[in-house]
């Protein structure tokens, strides 16, 4: 069987590919190796990821999307490209139907982008879709109903908080904070208060082991190596989970006052229904242990992380594919 439709959840860290009747048959870094001079593609996903920080100066590594959005055009539709091909395999002769998650604050040229970079590598016709309403779809929410319901889908790039009613957004935030900049603060934390550089995959690592948004809650260490900024020798380290949130604490309290905002301008009814049933969390940075109980603490308001965070846009594309006639019509950004 021909295979003519594909989800992909297009994220700023990871990106996932849905086929129907075969599920998530891709889950790799956005990451993309290339050659110099020649700007040739070297590596794509894992492989590429493997090479950060370990490259000799002829291989340049990128990350093609920045806060959920194409900061490199060209090397975004190698990686499309890639991806597709792996996906369905080179030589189908069929182009696909292709849905794609999108941020909610997304602009019709950014927009434009996604869509053109996805038609040259491959696709017939391209559908984008709000990660909201995505996430919503794959958390199980009810995005029909009249009630209202809040979700906030914590990813690599963008923190997008939204209120949807009537299978529609009523209102959104879409925060250029997450997991890349979870990263950061960590890395930027110990460099001041340890002396020691360390590179990207160790501050990820770090912030999945012994991530916490609460300091009390548990004692966890994570043994790390770095280079000490003093002797320029290699150094050892143990890392405890008080410390990851401490040092992303700051983006945390700008997150709040996001899904604040968000509140400030929802109708008093919605609200309330919200108040009722709850926050989701979903997005691969929502995982952050102890999330769910710090936004409770802040917000007053309790807050739920979705079954399977990480695959909730993922599986939100494979609820539009399998009726995508109906959603033409409703969710759909369609550009031919």
């Amino acid at each position: 069987m021909f295979v003519r439709k594909i989800g992909i959840d297009l994220g700023t860290t990871n990106t996932l590919v849905f086929l129907p009747e075969k599920g998530i048959v891709i889950n790799e870094p956005t990451v993309v190796a290339l050659k110099k001079p020649e700007n040739t593609v070297l590596a794509v996903g894992a492989e590429a990821k493997e090479m950060v920080g370990r490259t000799p100066d002829n291989i340049v590594t990128y990350k093609p999307l920045k806060d959920g959005v194409i900061a490199e055009y060209y090397i975004t539709q190698a990686m499309l490209k890639y991806f597709i091909g792996k996906s369905i395999g080179s030589f189908n002769i069929f182009k696909p139907e292709i849905v794609i998650s999108v941020p909610a604050g997304i602009t019709s040229t950014e927009e434009r982008a996604v869509t053109n970079a996805a038609k040259e590598a491959g696709a017939k016709e391209v559908f984008l879709v709000k990660e909201p309403l995505l996430a919503s779809l794959g958390a199980g929410i009810p995005i029909h109903s009249s009630e209202g319901n809040m979700i906030i889908n914590i990813g690599g790039g963008t923190t997008e908080v939204a209120v949807i009613s009537l299978g529609g957004i009523v209102a959104w935030s879409s925060l250029r904070i997450a997991g890349n900049r979870f990263d950061q603060a960590i890395t930027s934390y110990i460099r001041k208060k340890y002396g020691l550089a360390i590179g990207e995959a160790t501050a990820e690592r770090i912030k999945i082991e012994g991530g916490s948004a609460l300091p009390n809650k548990e004692k966890l260490e994570v043994k790390i190596r770095g280079r000490d900024l003093m002797s320029g020798l290699p150094k050892n380290l143990s890392v405890f989970s008080s410390e990851v949130a401490e040092a992303i604490n700051p983006y945390l309290v700008d997150i709040v006052n996001s899904i604040q905002s968000v509140f400030n301008v929802t109708p008093p009814e919605l609200a309330a229904d919200i108040m009722e049933k709850g926050i989701i969390l979903s997005g691969g940075s929502s995982q952050i242990r102890h999330l769910d109980e710090f936004l409770k603490r802040a917000l007053g308001v309790e807050a739920f992380v979705a079954e399977d965070p990480l695959f909730c846009v993922a599986k939100g594309t494979a609820i539009v594919l399998s009726h995508i006639d109906v959603y033409k019509r409703t969710l759909l950004a369609n550009r031919r």
